[in-house]
């Protein structure tokens, strides 16, 4: 997936405006404008379409984090120079405080299945040998499911309220 679309994706998901996403960067100590933030929205064939790096993203979600569970003392944790998979899940687990069972629920709404202990092999560190990549299918999926759990259809939360 590409660093744009996950970043829309969680816009989207959360209905962050862009003053939001804005103060989402400060929470991480970085500055950026409106028109940076709208640029890294657009779609792919817009003239404006910026590509968000690795390093933005990772500034993103590590502000995210803060946001959501509140900024600690001392000095901030540096954004990583390359993403994976693997690490944007990991920063999405912290920052919306979910454990193992979470994720697993999430997924299965997507209508993927995935077993605990291939979850926990995609948070190991490389060098150990159960460790594994988390693949696109997995991170999309992910996030459909999020999309489905924090920002159902209008209709669906009605049939809810129904019962």
């Amino acid at each position: 997936m590409d660093n744009n679309n996950i970043l829309q994706r969680i816009r989207y998901i959360f209905d962050f405006s862009d003053d939001k996403m804005i103060g989402i960067f400060g929470q991480a100590d970085l500055e950026v404008t409106r028109a940076e933030v709208s640029n890294w929205l657009k779609k792919e064939e817009d003239p404006d379409y910026a590509m968000l790096n690795d390093k933005l993203l990772a500034t993103f979600l590590n502000g995210l984090i803060n946001d959501k569970r509140g900024k600690k003392e001392g000095e901030q944790p540096k954004p990583e120079k390359r993403l994976t998979n693997n690490l944007i899940l990991r920063k999405l687990k912290i920052a919306l405080e979910l454990k193992s069972e979470d994720l697993l629920e999430m997924l299965e709404l997507a209508g993927f299945n995935l077993g605990k202990h291939e979850l926990s092999a995609f948070f190991r560190k490389p060098e150990q040998r159960q460790y594994r990549v988390c693949k696109d299918q997995v991170l999309r999926n992910l996030l459909k499911g999020m999309q489905l759990k924090y920002r159902p259809e209008p209709n669906e939360s009605k049939t809810e309220e129904a019962s």
